[in-house]
């Protein structure tokens, strides 16, 4: 897998464009990249240690730490993981990590209970993981099929933050895509228009051919119906991701 960094073009991209690309095409697209020689966990084990001995304790710590976690790091293992630098990095140093550290694995307890609190305020169950469409969302998400006769009906919930790539349905007569939203508070944009805030109630019609992502507020669970629109030779592309500052942008108060 070849993981995709974009900070360095959207941060110094016309200031230090040397640096931006070493940054984004070098570090994590080649050296990150080489998981056949260092998972993706081990390298987060490594750079976790690495910032924590420097004390470097900020914003890009946080981010790392978040990214260990991503990666298969769990709570129990970073605390032990960074109880034991605090012996040869220093104790200052791992209480400054273990503050910072305590923020990221605590919102996975606060998530859980979001979670279960989002799935009893509604009808529909939330799923499974949404597994098999993993590579095309940020985040995690989490399908139910409630029909699949005559017209296809999915819950699809989304964590705080998660939404799916661009993508465009396709077909040669009829189709398209109806969403439905139930619960939570979620975003919907057009490729060119400004995102649109969605509420339970709301529905959306998403014709075919146009280029469009839909997902969670970064603060909260949302779930929606999505209802298939049967047609001839329907089909989904799945295009770019909406990375960090697109999403941003597009979901920031008015």
């Amino acid at each position: 897998m070849t993981v995709k960094q974009t900070a360095g073009r959207d941060t110094l991209g016309t200031f230090a464009p040397k640096f931006a690309r070493l940054n984004d095409d070098v570090l994590f697209g080649e050296v990150w990249s080489e998981e056949d020689k260092l998972s993706l966990r081990d390298r987060s084990l490594v750079t976790v240690v690495a910032l924590m001995a420097q004390g470097l304790v900020d914003q890009s710590f946080k981010y790392h730490l978040t990214e260990a976690k991503k990666n298969g790091i769990s709570k129990n293992e970073i605390v032990e993981i960074l109880t034991h630098a605090a012996f040869y990095a220093g104790w200052p140093k791992a209480w400054a990590a273990f503050r910072m550290a305590l923020e990221v694995w605590n919102d996975e307890e606060n998530s859980d209970d979001a979670k279960t609190n989002h799935a009893r305020s509604m009808l529909f169950p939330i799923g499974q993981p949404n597994d098999a469409f993993a590579q095309y969302f940020i985040g995690q998400s989490y399908l139910a099929p409630i029909s699949n006769e005559q017209v296809g009906i999915f819950n699809v919930t989304f964590e705080p933050g998660c939404r799916n790539n661009w993508h465009i349905h396709h077909a040669d007569k009829g189709g398209g895509q109806i969403l439905i939203c139930i619960n939570g508070k979620g975003y919907y944009q057009e490729w060119g228009k400004e995102a649109q805030e969605l509420h339970p109630g709301d529905v959306v019609n998403i014709p075919v051919g146009v280029k469009h992502w839909h997902g969670a507020a970064n603060d909260s669970w949302f779930s929606h119906l999505a209802l298939e629109v049967p047609g001839e030779n329907t089909s989904n592309e799945w295009l770019e991701a909406v990375d960090d500052t697109m999403y941003a942008l597009a979901t920031k108060e008015k």
